[in-house]
C-alpha cells in the first residue's frame, strides 16, 4: 500500500479572529495541495481560536465560524482538510470536520470535556459520544480532539473502526512539564492501539495562555518519531507507512537550543509578544530599577519586540544605590531602548508633607515606603497614557504569592511577563540569557552586578528582601509544594523545613489572595498558576 503524505499546520490561529483564521487555513491547504499531501491537519478550534470562552454564547459568533467552515470546504479541492470548529445543533460541540471535494464529508465531536487547570470546557461545549474514521488513501484514519487522546476509550473506539492512524487536533497549552506528559500519553495509546498518531498543536499566546507546538508523530509500536520544536510556527510534512505503522518527519526545523531555560524564556517572549500585538499595542514601558526581575523583563521585552518599542525608566529616591542607577542605565544603553530618568523624591516628599497632618502620632513604616512604590506607578501610568505604549509590570511569582509587593504601586501594568516565574528561576533565566548572549559575542544583556547584587526595593537604607521573607532558596522551595503540589504544612514541614517558616509563608499565601485577584494577567509556564487556574477564595476561614 502507498505512503500517505500528511501536513501538520502548526500556526497561531488567534480567538475571535474568524476570516483571519479561515483565510489562512486556506493559504495552508493549497501550500499542502502543492506539496503533494494527502491530508493537512490543524489545530482545535482553528476557526474561533482557543479559547473562545463566552464568546461561544453569541449566536453571531457561532454563525461566522459556520459560514466560514461552509466557505473553506467549497474550496478544498485535491487535499483533504481536518479543521477544527465549534459547531452548533442547538447544543455547541467541540468539532473537528473533515474537509474535503468541496464540502463537509464528516464531523468528529470532542468527547472529553476537561474542567481543570485552565480548561473551562464544559461551561460552553457538549460532548460527542463516539469516535469517528474516516478512509484516505484507503488507510482508516482515525479524529481526535485533544483531550480525547488522554483516556484510553476514544482511541480504543477509533481502532475498533478500523483506523490504523490516529490525527489529534489540539490546543494543549505549554508549561514546564508538559511535553515529557505528552509523549508518555501518546506513546500509551499506541501501543494500546497499534495506531500511529499523528499530533498537532496550536502554538502563540492568549491572554495568560502559551500554545507551544510541539507537535509529535508517534509509530505504532509507541516510539516517538518526530518532535517539532516549540514555539515554532511551521506547515510540518511527513510520510505515514501503513504497511509498518510508522513515520518519516520531511525536513521538520530543529530547536538550536532544546533547554529547559532555552524554552522557558521562548515562552515568555511568545506571549509578552503576542498579547502587545494582538492587542494593538505600539509598543512598552516598564520600570528599571536597577534589580534583576526589572533587568530580566526589560531582556525578554526587547527579544520580543524590538529595541525601538521599548522604554525603560528609572526612578531614583533617596534610598536607590549608585549601583542601581549605573545597572540600569547601562542594560539601557547596551539594549538600545529609550530610557528616562525621573527623580520622584519630590513628589514622593509632597505627598507625605500634605500628610502629615492626617498622620500625627503615627510613626513611619511601610505606608511611606509604599507611597514611593505608587508614585512611580502614578508615573508610568502617566507615560503609558502620553505615549500609548503598555505598561508591564516586572513582579514574579515569589513575589505575588507572599504580598512582597504593593497595590497601585510596583504591581500596576496590563500585562506582567515574569508572573508565574519563581524568583530562583528569575535568577537561572538571567544567567541563561547571557550566557546565549557571550556565545554570540554580545556581552551580558543583563549587568553581572545586577545578577549578584542581594535582591532589594530599596524603599528604605540598608533594606534587602530577606528582611522581610525567607531566602528565595527556601522561600521557592516552600511555595512551590504548597502551590503546585499542594502538600499540607505538616508534609512540608516533614520534609525538613522549619515549621515557623513553613507557617509564616503559607498565611501570607492565604492572605494575599485580594492582591493577586487585582493583578496583570501574565504567561502560565508552570503546572499552577495563579489566576484563572488556581481559584482560591479571598474570604476564607480556612488556614
Amino acid at each position: 500500500m502507498a505512503k500517505l503524505r500528511v501536513a501538520l499546520a502548526q500556526f497561531d490561529f488567534p480567538v475571535g479572529a474568524v476570516a483571519g483564521n479561515a483565510a489562512q487555513a486556506g493559504e495552508l491547504i493549497a501550500q499542502a495541495r502543492r506539496g503533494g499531501a494527502a491530508l493537512v491537519a490543524f489545530p482545535e478550534l482553528t476557526l474561533s481560536g482557543y479559547p473562545p470562552e463566552d464568546l461561544l454564547l453569541r449566536p453571531s459568533f457561532l454563525a461566522a465560524c459556520d459560514s466560514e467552515l461552509a466557505a473553506l470546504a467549497a474550496a478544498t479541492r485535491g487535499v483533504a482538510a481536518l479543521v477544527g470548529h465549534p459547531h452548533s445543533e442547538g447544543e455547541v460541540f467541540n468539532a473537528a470536520s473533515l474537509l474535503r471535494d468541496g464540502r463537509v464529508e464528516c464531523t468528529a465531536y470532542k468527547q472529553v470535556l476537561p474542567n481543570y487547570g485552565v480548561f473551562d470546557d464544559k461551561r460552553y461545549f457538549r460532548p460527542g459520544h463516539d469516535s469517528v474514521t474516516s478512509v484516505i488513501d484507503g488507510i482508516g484514519v482515525g479524529l481526535l480532539v485533544c483531550e480525547d487522546v488522554w483516556q484510553p476509550e476514544p482511541a480504543a473506539r477509533a481502532a475498533a473502526a478500523g483506523a490504523e492512524l490516529i490525527v489529534v487536533i489540539n490546543a494543549s497549552p505549554w508549561d514546564e512539564r508538559k511535553q515529557a506528559e505528552r509523549e508518555a500519553v501518546l506513546a500509551a495509546r499506541a501501543r494500546e492501539t497499534g495506531c500511529a498518531i499523528a499530533y498537532v498543536n496550536m502554538v502563540g499566546g492568549q491572554d495568560e495562555v502559551v500554545y507551544d507546538g510541539g507537535s509529535l508523530l508517534v509509530d505504532g509500536d509507541g516510539t516517538v518519531a518526530a518532535r517539532a520544536p516549540a514555539f515554532v510556527d511551521a506547515l510540518l510534512w511527513a510520510e505515514f507507512d501503513p504497511a509498518t505503522r510508522r513515520w518519516s518527519a520531511d525536513g521538520w526545523p530543529e530547536a538550536p537550543d532544546a533547554s529547559a531555560e532555552a524554552t522557558l524564556y521562548a515562552a515568555l517572549v511568545r506571549g509578552t509578544r503576542d498579547y502587545i500585538d494582538k492587542n494593538g499595542f505600539v509598543g512598552v514601558l516598564l520600570g528599571l530599577s536597577g534589580g534583576i526581575d526589572s533587568a530580566l523583563t526589560l531582556a525578554l521585552a526587547v527579544d520580543a519586540l524590538g529595541a525601538e518599542r521599548v522604554t525603560a525608566v528609572m526612578m531614583p529616591t533617596r534610598y536607590t544605590s549608585q549601583l542601581s542607577l549605573d545597572g540600569a542605565r547601562a542594560q539601557a544603553e547596551r539594549l538600545g531602548v529609550g530610557y528616562h530618568v525621573i527623580d520622584i523624591e519630590p513628589t514622593c516628599q509632597s505627598f507625605i508633607d500634605a500628610l502629615t497632618p492626617a498622620f500625627a502620632g503615627k510613626a513611619a513604616d511601610t505606608t511611606e515606603e509604599n507611597l514611593q512604590s505608587r508614585t512611580r506607578g502614578t508615573m508610568l501610568m502617566a507615560l503609558s497614557n502620553k505615549h500609548g505604549r503598555l505598561l508591564l509590570a516586572t513582579g514574579n511569582k515569589s513575589e505575588m504569592a507572599v504580598g512582597y509587593c504593593t497595590l497601585y504601586g510596583d504591581m500596576c501594568g496590563a500585562y506582567a511577563p515574569l508572573k508565574d516565574v519563581y524568583k530562583t528561576v528569575v535568577y537561572r533565566l538571567s544567567r541563561w540569557r547571557n550566557a546565549r548572549a557571550a556565545r554570540a559575542g554580545e556581552g551580558d544583556l543583563i549587568p553581572a552586578a545586577v545578577i549578584e547584587r542581594p535582591p532589594s526595593a530599596e524603599l528604605r537604607d540598608n533594606q534587602t528582601d530577606q528582611d522581610s521573607l525567607p531566602p528565595y532558596d527556601e522561600l521557592d522551595a516552600i511555595l512551590e509544594r504548597f502551590i503546585e503540589r499542594e502538600q499540607s504544612q505538616a508534609e512540608i514541614v516533614a520534609q525538613g523545613f522549619a515549621a515557623d517558616v513553613v507557617r509564616r509563608v503559607v498565611r501570607l499565601v492565604l492572605l494575599n489572595e485580594f492582591k493577586r485577584r487585582q493583578s496583570a494577567p501574565g504567561p502560565r509556564v508552570t503546572t499552577r498558576a495563579f489566576g484563572r487556574e488556581r481559584r482560591y477564595p479571598i474570604t476564607s476561614g480556612w488556614h
